[in-house]
């Protein structure tokens, strides 16, 4: 029987912290991805792996190294801040775990070429990873009340963006111009060394996706897998076709 699922796709865990005052198992940590990202993962024929860290940052890079050995391409998805002592600042991490382990698994991905998507909390750490900075809370000097996001809303708060015409993104589309998804606090700031914007927001300006110049890595500060089966917005296939497409040109791997 042939392999159906060629490509091994790693997902970045997001930690859903418990409650210490809750009942049950709503007190435990649990470490996992969101259900609407695994299956677009699934639909265009790649495995998704979920790599998740330990709460030893000591092992953070040993095992993002070992992780990143056993998948074809990196994605890295939306969850909590990126901790500004990242890029200067002195607020500590919600999740210090989660961004030990994911810039190394970043690192490790780039080393070895293999190509890295980043979404919302994930474009950001791209940047970050890059020598770029973020504003960590966007709303105190937004154009317009929750542009960037509205909790109440969540995945049904959109906004407008538009695509750099020569850009990866705007060849992708066929279009330069469209709306998206959005329900990030941060946003980038300074754009790190290496990367080029690939879209900004019609009404603000603020960059909403970015690419390296060397090699396969892409962030966009929306949901693509909240585009599904929604035509008012941006599909999320072309996306990840293009992620895909740049995993399948690797040399083959063996997977142990």
């Amino acid at each position: 029987m042939g392999n159906e699922f060629p490509l091994r796709v790693g997902i970045s865990a997001r930690l859903r912290a418990g409650v210490a005052a809750a009942t049950g198992s709503q007190r435990k940590d649990v470490l996992g991805a969101e259900r609407g990202l695994v299956d677009l993962v699934v639909a265009l024929g790649a495995l998704p792996l979920i790599l998740v860290h330990s709460s030893a940052s000591s092992t953070a890079a040993a095992l993002a190294a070992a992780a990143i050995d056993q998948a074809d391409a990196l994605l890295l998805q939306g969850g909590s801040d990126v901790s500004p002592h990242w890029y200067g600042g002195a607020v500590a991490s919600a999740d210090p775990g989660r961004d030990e382990f994911e810039l190394a698994l970043l690192r490790a991905a780039l080393a070895q070429g293999k190509p890295v998507l980043g979404i919302c909390r994930g474009c950001q750490l791209l940047n970050v990873a890059h020598g770029g900075s973020l504003t960590a809370d966007l709303a105190p000097t937004a154009t317009a009340p929750r542009l960037h996001d509205d909790p109440a809303r969540y995945d049904e708060h959109a906004h407008a963006i538009e695509l750099r015409r020569d850009g990866l993104l705007a060849r992708q589309y066929g279009v330069v111009d469209g709306w998206v998804t959005s329900a990030h606090r941060q946003g980038i700031d300074r754009l790190g060394d290496g990367l080029v914007a690939e879209a900004w927001c019609r009404e603000d300006g603020l960059i909403e996706a970015v690419r390296r110049v060397d090699g396969w890595a892409v962030g966009v500060q929306w949901h693509p897998e909240f585009h599904v089966a929604r035509p008012s917005l941006l599909p999320a296939a072309p996306l990840f076709q293009a992620f895909l497409g740049a995993a399948r040109v690797q040399p083959a791997r063996a997977h142990g």
